[in-house]
């Protein structure tokens, strides 16, 4: 059960028997809204919100501040018909710190190969194993990926089952969706998409990156409320393995992942830190998220 050893930690015998892992707020916008119900998104901003804090996500008890927090916001693009649409979905999730008021952010991602139908008629439900649309896909697929990052990073290799669920999303897809590059369920696209979030972290060249995970948020920010420097030390430990994930595994999309998440937590931390500290933060986050290089500039001041 993955908060048994917290609950020992903190010397708590008895848990709230609350069995809802997220606690997320969902936002639809429709910047571009022509033909469609306004009704509709009202509707379907409800039902996925309902879908997301309410059904069931795993088998352990999660107490109240424990829930992993976060925001869903659906941007519709284009409207392919009065009930089908084009969208960029933004996904945020949210983990405690422990000790501390602190929360870090597990995953930052925008994701925009969203295509879907939704009918006021229809609730959006989720059934493991069973393909009811590519919307509800999608979101089943980011909740139990955010699942096996967050139990990642309170035990190590925490996650295995619940990126197995993700995997096993993809696997009762329509194959139409495997063979459109456009979908972002697609192995033949351009690496970047869905599938490849799940390739890339169920990889064997990735069980490093998986452990960086562990010693990053449970042997690092979560030691940093008794013990700053000791912290600091782990969370640069993981970041090497990160490095060497880099550099085993060119442009794996995990990466940049981490760093779209990381990238102004690492550079807080490691603004009050040693010289020597400061540099190998800011070579290997440069080397991480090259692209971003001005983002890790205050690091070295």
């Amino acid at each position: 059960m993955k908060y048994f050893f917290l609950c020992l930690v903190i010397g708590v015998t008895a848990l709230p028997c609350l069995s809802q892992e997220f606690r997320f707020d969902v936002k639809i916008n429709t910047p571009r809204l022509q033909t469609a119900d306004p009704t509709l998104f009202v509707a379907l901003e409800s039902q996925i919100r309902e879908l997301l804090n309410n059904r069931s996500w795993t088998s352990d008890n999660f107490a109240d501040n424990e829930r992993i927090t976060g925001n869903v916001n659906i941007t519709i693009r284009e409207e392919l018909s009065s009930t089908s649409f084009r969208a960029d979905l933004d996904i945020q999730a949210i983990r405690p710190v422990f000790g501390t008021n602190y929360e870090t952010t597990l995953l930052n991602h925008s994701d925009k190969e969203v295509v879907f139908e939704f009918e006021q008629s229809r609730p959006v439900v989720y059934s493991d194993n069973i393909y009811t649309d590519n919307l509800t896909s999608i979101v089943a697929f980011y909740m139990y990926y955010i699942l096996g990052l967050d139990y990642d990073s309170f035990s190590l290799y925490g996650g295995d089952s619940y990126y197995q669920l993700a995997n096993e999303v993809i696997n009762v897809l329509p194959s139409g969706f495997l063979a459109d590059k456009n979908s972002g369920w697609s192995s033949s696209a351009n690496g970047r998409n869905r599938y490849f979030m799940v390739e890339n972290i169920l990889s064997p060249k990735s069980r490093p990156y998986r452990r960086a995970l562990y010693e990053y948020h449970r042997l690092g920010l979560d030691l940093m409320a008794s013990d700053a420097e000791e912290g600091k030390s782990q969370i640069m430990e993981a970041l090497k393995k990160m490095e060497t994930v880099n550099s085993d595994y060119p442009n794996a999309m995990i990466i940049q992942m981490f760093a779209n998440a990381k990238a102004q937590e690492v550079t807080d931390i490691y603004t009050l830190a040693s010289r020597n500290q400061k540099n190998e933060v800011y070579r290997i986050m440069t080397g991480l998220d090259p692209a971003n290089r001005n983002k890790y500039i205050a690091i070295r001041r």
